[in-house]
């Protein structure tokens, strides 16, 4: 928040206009959520990494910033199963409360804890401390349904225009 706000009265001292910067149908927040090259992305804003056999689950930096301050995170519990893109919890912000789908089918054999006392690392560090399960998939081959970098990239681009 304090960058888009540096950057904002930055540009405003410059006189440049956010149309001189990006494209007129990219908006200015847009330009500044990360999307992290070699993990995979779900149309439903959630991002897997898999290492091995087990594949961490959150949402990206894109969905926090559109959901806002994130003040509580309902998870479920490890050993459960989850079905891809069906909801395994919510993420409630100041502005709404948002199911989490699942980008991948499998058994949950952990979940982030850390959430419950301080679910704002969802918006401080959403790839890392973040993350909210993680899965030993039973289909690892729906990964290869899951967007890239740069097809969630121009996802988000093409969402953000309408």
């Amino acid at each position: 928040m304090a960058l888009r706000m540096w950057a904002s009265s930055t540009a405003n001292a410059l006189r440049i206009s956010r149309t001189n910067l990006i494209a007129p149908s990219v908006s200015i927040s847009r330009c500044f959520s990360t999307v992290l090259d070699g993990l995979k992305y779900a149309s439903s804003h959630e991002w897997v990494k898999h290492e091995g056999s087990v594949a961490t689950v959150g949402i990206t930096d894109h969905a926090q910033d559109h959901l806002g301050e994130v003040v509580f995170v309902d998870l479920p519990e490890t050993g459960g199963s989850v079905s891809q893109g069906s909801s395994f919890g919510a993420v409630e912000s100041v502005k709404a409360t948002s199911d989490i789908n699942c980008p991948i089918s499998g058994e949950i054999v952990e979940v982030n804890t850390k959430l419950t006392e301080t679910p704002g690392l969802v918006n401080s560090s959403p790839y890392e401390d973040g993350w909210m399960i993680k899965v030993k998939p039973s289909s690892p081959s729906e990964l290869e349904s899951l967007m890239g970098s740069k097809e969630y990239t121009k996802f988000c681009e093409e969402e953000d225009s309408h």
